[in-house]
């Protein structure tokens, strides 16, 4: 899951950078809205946390060019105001969900994959294809009720495929979803790490699609 942070209290988004890296979650940082704004239209976020009160402006005014502008990544809005006024103008400018200060990281996290999970359709917070399993919330993962370890970059890429099963997923979607924007892999990295799911989920899982991309499948189905 790539997420975007704009908050301009840099000690606060430093903890939250580390607590949900810790999490696997790749997170990049912004501190303004005119960064952010850049940033949402130039790159590929699975969600962004928005704080209302930036140095540029308030959150809710950016967050509704962003919709006027038919940019619908999940938006977490992630203040210190408390008032429902506040948060009415939040939900009105577009936001999907609100947290306010002081919170727990946990929570924050939580609130982020259900926000993800739900942009791709799926209500369940455990996605199931075939006798593949992934927890969204505990982010693990079984094969025929057996848990199955992966590092954190195989965890990422699993994630997305299985958020967007039965897409197909082109490598650059997955570049741009799944690693840093400052470390994007050229394709044969992601074939590398592909083939490394294999060997531990069964080669029939994640099919390839010649000029297409990549398709997370039951195991027991046909390109």
């Amino acid at each position: 899951m790539k997420v975007l942070l704009v908050e301009d209290d840099r000690a606060l988004a430093e903890a939250l950078a580390e607590a949900l890296g810790d999490a696997g979650v790749l997170l990049e940082t912004a501190t303004a809205g005119g960064e952010a704004d850049f940033l949402v239209r130039t790159e590929a976020y699975d969600a962004v946390i928005l704080d209302l009160g930036l140095p540029d402006g308030d959150g809710s005014r950016w967050l509704a060019q962003w919709r006027e502008d038919a940019i619908d990544t999940p938006v977490l809005v992630l203040t210190a105001r408390t008032r429902w006024t506040d948060k009415a103008a939040g939900f009105s400018a577009g936001a999907d969900d609100y947290v306010t200060k002081p919170f727990e990281t946990a929570e924050v996290l939580f609130r982020l994959r259900a926000l993800v999970r739900r942009s791709h359709g799926h209500a369940h917070p455990v996605l199931r294809i075939g006798e593949l399993a992934f927890d969204t919330h505990a982010g693990s993962v079984t094969l025929a009720g057996r848990p199955v370890s992966l590092t954190a970059q195989e965890s990422r890429l699993l994630a997305y495929l299985a958020h967007a099963a039965p897409r197909v997923v082109s490598r650059s979607e997955l570049a741009e979803h799944v690693y840093d924007r400052d470390h994007e892999p050229d394709s044969n990295v992601i074939d590398v790490q592909i083939s490394r799911l294999r060997r531990k989920l069964g080669a029939a899982r994640i099919q390839t699609h010649r000029g297409q991309g990549y398709r997370l499948a039951g195991g027991d189905e046909t390109p």
